[in-house]
């Protein structure tokens, strides 16, 4: 089973915004920040949610966050 390294992952980000940047074809980036997290942040705790068997407080000590801010993000997203 191949997994991807923190270095394959910030590679495949570089990667996907130099695209962004050049589809803007000279239009000014706005709100950059927000929509990395947000295109990020959703499928992460989907995968984390699933390896700790939908347990937060499991999914919380992976992620290093606490489990009410684990909560506040789920349900940010949806996913609660």
């Amino acid at each position: 089973m191949s997994t991807q390294s923190p270095s394959e992952l910030a590679k495949a980000v570089t990667v996907a915004l130099e695209k962004y940047f050049t589809e803007l074809n000279g239009e000014t980036a706005n709100a950059v920040y927000d929509m990395v997290i947000t295109c990020v942040e959703r499928p992460m705790l989907e995968v984390v949610m699933r390896q700790a068997a939908n347990n937060q407080t499991v999914a919380a000590h992976i992620l290093g966050i606490n489990r009410n801010t684990l909560r506040k993000k789920l349900s940010d997203h949806g996913l609660l």
